[in-house]
């Protein structure tokens, strides 16, 4: 039996909008031999210390987000990318008990097969990053030694989601602005959305 985490508590109580979908999705993996705990602001479920799942609640819909949900087979055809840059994660999307309720033995079978996955040790493999470095955070680094040494120090999966926000805006001065304003984040080894 898991200990009550307060965070998690907490979690449910703010839930207002998805409270009945989320609590639906957590009694669903609660009975599957996962560790319920709390990390990036939100329930994540763990095998043997290795990330399975997490439940988001968002503005259009809630979900259950398997973290190598690309390597699941996906027999129903339910899972999707979070978003356009998505590597590994993959989501299901909820918008009613009664849908959660109905898919109860789907949804435990997508949860012990990504349990498998984690057991077996398996590894999405990414193909090399084909990002190319906006012109700006070229010259930064270059200018500061100590942010090129932070910069390279930190996790492929960082230095991406950095890349990525760095060259999204389409104006010099806004790309600078967004340099400038993470530099202490990377100086301190954190990602784009880490606190």
């Amino acid at each position: 039996m898991n200990e009550v985490n307060p965070e998690i508590e907490a979690f449910f109580t703010r839930a207002k909008k998805w409270r009945g979908e989320l609590q639906a999705l957590r009694a669903i993996l609660l009975d599957c031999p996962v560790t319920e705990d709390f990390k990036w602001r939100s329930p994540c479920y763990t095998f043997q210390n290795g990330n399975v799942a997490a439940l988001w609640g968002l503005k259009e819909y809630c979900a259950l987000a398997f973290f190598k949900g690309a390597l699941l087979k996906d027999a129903e055809g339910l899972l999707v990318a979070p978003g356009e840059n998505s590597r590994s994660m993959r989501k299901i999307r909820f918008s009613s008990v009664a849908e959660i309720v109905g898919m109860e033995a789907t949804l435990k079978d997508y949860i012990h097969e990504a349990i498998n996955v984690e057991k077996a040790g398996l590894k999405v493999k990414f193909p090399k990053d084909d990002l190319e470095l906006p012109a700006e955070l070229m010259s930064k680094l270059d200018e500061d030694p100590d942010l090129k040494t932070a910069f390279e120090g930190l996790t492929p999966g960082r230095r991406r989601g950095y890349i990525l926000y760095f060259s999204q805006p389409k104006q010099s001065r806004t790309r600078v602005s967004r340099i400038e304003k993470s530099t202490p984040k990377i100086l301190g080894g954190k990602g784009l959305h880490d606190r």
